[in-house]
């Protein structure tokens, strides 16, 4: 499954380790529920979950719209602020939970689930300058697919909400994240990548990586 279509510029990203007793649950939850509610959101393109390659109870769940202003919509917040009984029941099952609302500042490159169905996360603080051509000096690598950059925003990564008051958690401290989509010699294997990625970060503050693969995508028809 290629981006062929789905160029927006807002994201949703949010990680959190699920109960290992509610993993089945969750998923039933969101594949079912959850992901078709919020897909279904105007504004919205696609949907997708990750998981934590070293952690099979932790995931990365996103959604792309078409700007981030969309995260701040009225149809998207009387989501957030009338959650379903079984959200309800669900939520408090995350830990460690970090949730941020992104505009994107630079992306290259298609999304292809069969070729490159890995991604490295990194969250992380660091001065603006020299960032997009970084982001853009990884591009054009046959292992990698989808190379985005993003800048929190901050205003609307803290609305509270109803489902935000279950879950407990908020926005994390860092104020970039750049997404590698790898095949599996470029991501699995750790290798050439990981070197590229330790070599370009080694000055940046602040740091969370994760290797994370593919789990389950929801895309507007």
């Amino acid at each position: 499954m290629t981006n062929d279509g789905i160029d927006g510029t807002g994201l949703m990203a949010f990680w959190a380790t699920i109960d290992e007793d509610y993993l089945n649950r969750f998923r039933a939850w969101h594949n079912c529920e959850h992901m078709p509610e919020r897909v279904s959101i105007p504004g919205f393109q696609v949907g997708r979950r990750y998981i934590d390659c070293g952690d099979p109870a932790t995931f990365l769940m996103t959604y792309q719209t078409n700007d981030s202003e969309v995260f701040s919509s009225t149809s998207y917040l009387d989501a957030l602020n009338a959650p379903s009984n079984w959200t309800r029941e669900s939520l408090p099952h995350f830990n460690n939970p970090v949730r941020n609302i992104y505009s994107s500042l630079y992306a290259d490159g298609e999304t292809d689930y069969v070729m490159t169905p890995y991604v490295y996360a990194l969250r992380f603080n660091a001065d603006e300058d020299g960032l997009a051509k970084t982001a853009a000096s990884l591009a054009g690598n046959e292992q990698l697919g989808r190379v985005a950059l993003y800048r929190v925003d901050e205003a609307i990564s803290g609305i509270q909400t109803s489902e935000r008051k279950i879950y407990g958690g908020g926005p994390g401290e860092q104020r970039w994240l750049l997404f590698v989509e790898a095949s599996m010699a470029g991501a699995a294997d750790g290798s050439a990548l990981a070197g590229s990625l330790a070599a370009l970060s080694a000055d940046w503050k602040d740091v969370f990586q994760g290797l994370f693969a593919i789990d389950y995508v929801l895309a507007k028809p």
